[in-house]
């Protein structure tokens, strides 16, 4: 019944929450009474489609619990809004951060879901002014509002896009100065870091510069890099599990090479801090 329920070739992923947080993450529910690594991201983390994400193949070679909190589609808004996950992360031996795009977060021009960060709630004064054309009731995700805006106008649209990187920047020190411990950072993209496109808005991490990543690298205990190649891509997508339905979605992730390429790049940086 519970396979009719999820459609044929889906996975379960097995939703648990951890103390009273609000946010429902990928399971099985990890124990949090021994060491454990905290893994913050966004989609890949998660594992949308994958038997065996990358926190779940860190931990089979690790030693010690490897809690996976991927929330789908995460910004930076949706981690800084959880106190009680914020907890569970001092509490653990070591953090990881999967970089997320600077799309999905609150800014001076939008603002998002607290939780559900790819939501778009409303667009402040400044928006409508900077926009007076645009209706923003017909936009309900980020990613619909930000490609209406850069056809728009390409010119106004810079500006939205240095507001969005500013955030991030403040973001993401803002995070990372309420952890207790530096926090390994991730790079897992299809692109290199700073690969900006010019008249498209690109694959995630959205709009993050290589300047960014400068600004943040030194509050960080590590960078991490994994950007496969399109072959590579396209073969680890060949071991996903989806529906029918889903194959367009899966087009989009990255894969199982890339996913097995980080967890063992990982294993090596934490290895250097046993507990």
């Amino acid at each position: 019944m519970a396979y009719d329920i999820l459609g044929k070739g889906a996975l379960d992923y097995f939703p648990c929450r951890y103390k009273t947080s609000k946010i429902l993450f990928r399971g099985p529910r990890r124990d949090l009474s021994g060491p454990y690594v905290a893994v913050l991201g966004g989609t890949e983390t998660y594992g949308r489609f994958m038997a065996h994400p990358y926190p779940e193949l860190l931990e089979a070679q690790l030693g010690r619990a490897v809690v996976n909190f991927g929330c789908p589609n995460a910004g930076l808004d949706v981690f800084l809004h959880d106190p009680v996950l914020l907890k569970l992360c001092n509490n653990a031996t070591d953090i990881v951060i999967q970089l997320p795009g600077a799309q999905n977060l609150s800014n001076r021009f939008y603002a998002v879901h607290p939780r559900r960060n790819d939501r778009f709630l409303r667009a402040s004064s400044m928006l409508k002014y900077l926009y007076p054309e645009l209706d923003f009731t017909d936009y309900h995700f980020t990613g619909h509002l930000l490609g209406a805006l850069q056809s728009a106008c390409a010119q106004r649209f810079e500006v939205v896009r240095k507001e969005l990187q500013q955030a991030w920047v403040g973001r993401l020190k803002g995070l990372m100065s309420r952890l207790d411990k530096r926090a390994t950072l991730v790079w897992m993209a299809d692109h290199h870091i700073g690969r900006l496109a010019a008249d498209a808005l690109g694959t995630d991490p959205l709009f993050v510069s290589q300047d960014m990543i400068d600004d943040v690298r030194p509050y960080a205990r590590d960078l991490i890099k994994v950007v496969p190649t399109p072959e590579e891509i396209v073969a680890g997508q060949q071991g996903l599990v989806h529906s029918e339905m889903d194959a367009p979605a899966a087009k989009m992730m990255l894969g199982t090479l890339a996913h097995e390429r980080l967890a063992n790049k990982l294993l090596a940086s934490l290895s250097t801090h046993r507990v």
